[in-house]
């Protein structure tokens, strides 16, 4: 059986040992509102996942800005727009 996409993307970065110094460019999207949603599975304050939360900080600029991207669209779906 694969891992699901975002279980692959997470295991690649733990298994990343080249970068030393974690991202620092792109700020955490926390609103210090740390509330799960049980149906859709996402913060309720910031619209990440758990295992976005807990890997912001593995996260290189790139795997940042593309959790950043699909924040809108889930505030959008949240909201029902």
């Amino acid at each position: 059986m694969s891992a699901n996409p975002e279980q692959a993307a997470r295991q690649r970065r733990r298994r990343d040992n080249k970068r030393k110094v974690p991202d620092s460019t792109v700020p955490s999207p926390c609103l210090s509102i740390c509330m799960m949603d049980d149906a859709s599975t996402y913060c309720e304050g910031c619209f990440r996942s758990l295992d976005e939360i807990r890997d912001w900080m593995i996260m290189d600029r790139t795997e940042k800005l593309a959790v950043l991207a699909q924040l809108e669209q889930r505030r959008d779906d949240a909201i029902g727009i």
